[in-house]
């Protein structure tokens, strides 16, 4: 392949570059996922696209390269798997993704966290897992396990897809994020048994994500995460967008008005405290935001169908 030619395409700035066409990026993102593209051109590549941003085309060409490459994870018989993917971690707020997961799972819904975390300025995801007993799977067959066993299952991004995994860790030498890390939230391995939450954080992009989950088909909902992460912000409901193949509609529409601290919802980033705060919510003690159950709904609704 040629990636000169394509870095000459993508590579003159947001006004004077040209996206590439769906095959075309299906088969340069499949290199980069591969390994096969060198360090030089690599860097270009995902700079270029950083600043450019991607097309509707390129989206659909990088999820082809993906699909073809992604490990495949088995679903129950019953409901869809909800496939949550974590990548941020708490920063502020409390991260209340566990606790979306786990009323998924007592609705008899099972549900995929999928994702990795070097955010040293956040608290892990991962680490607030396992304070709440829920431990990533050592592999795809063992994640399959879990889902049938608990309805809830755990899964570093390396044991599904390696290559994306290795783009994503070079945000540590780029100080960037590129778009592997759009990509990685888009990731599916029980296509056709799925439901994905997608939530972004930039308001740009919950159009294009609109675009993209139209074109892609499969069921998913996509909403403004909290602090990226894929629960709904317990302050303000965001808008929640479903989608059905090729169709949408909005399950919630936005509360108006700003975001301020609730009170009785305190703001524990800290591992110990919100894995405490999740126990409580979960035991009755504490109230459970009224947007993180209307997420639930719409959840379990489309799971269902």
């Amino acid at each position: 392949m040629n990636y000169a030619s394509m870095i000459k395409e993508i590579g003159r700035g947001a006004k004077g570059s040209k996206p590439l066409a769906t095959e075309d990026a299906e088969a340069l993102f499949g290199d980069m996922l591969d390994g096969r593209v060198p360090d030089l051109e690599l860097g270009a590549i995902i700079i270029a696209l950083r600043i450019k941003s991607e097309s509707l085309d390129e989206l659909l060409g990088f999820k082809r390269a993906i699909d073809a490459r992604c490990a495949r994870i088995e679903v129950p018989d019953g409901p869809r798997c909800v496939v949550l993917p974590t990548y941020n971690g708490a920063r502020r707020q409390a991260n209340l993704m566990p606790l979306l997961a786990l009323l998924l799972a007592r609705e008899n819904v099972p549900v995929l966290i999928q994702g990795r975390h070097d955010f040293e300025t956040r608290s892990s995801p991962f680490e607030l897992l396992a304070q709440l007993g829920i431990h990533p799977a050592e592999d795809v067959d063992a994640a399959a396990g879990q889902l049938a066993a608990g309805r809830i299952a755990c899964l570093a991004l390396e044991h599904l897809l390696p290559g994306l995994d290795r783009l994503l860790a070079l945000r540590l030498r780029f100080g960037v994020r590129g778009s592997a890390h759009t990509m990685a939230k888009l990731v599916d391995p029980s296509r056709g048994r799925s439901v994905r939450v997608v939530a972004v954080t930039h308001p740009e992009y919950l159009e294009r994500m609109h675009d993209f989950l139209l074109a892609d088909g499969g069921r998913a909902m996509l909403l403004r995460g909290t602090e990226g992460e894929a629960f709904a912000n317990p302050r303000r409901r965001p808008c929640m967008e479903v989608f059905r193949d090729t169709s949408a509609e909005v399950a919630w529409l936005a509360e108006e008005g700003g975001s301020p601290p609730l009170a009785g919802l305190p703001d524990v980033p800290d591992i110990v405290g919100n894995a405490a705060l999740i126990r409580a919510m979960l035991a009755g003690e504490v109230p459970i935001p009224q947007p993180i159950l209307d997420q639930l709904t719409a959840l379990v609704r489309l799971a269902n169908d």
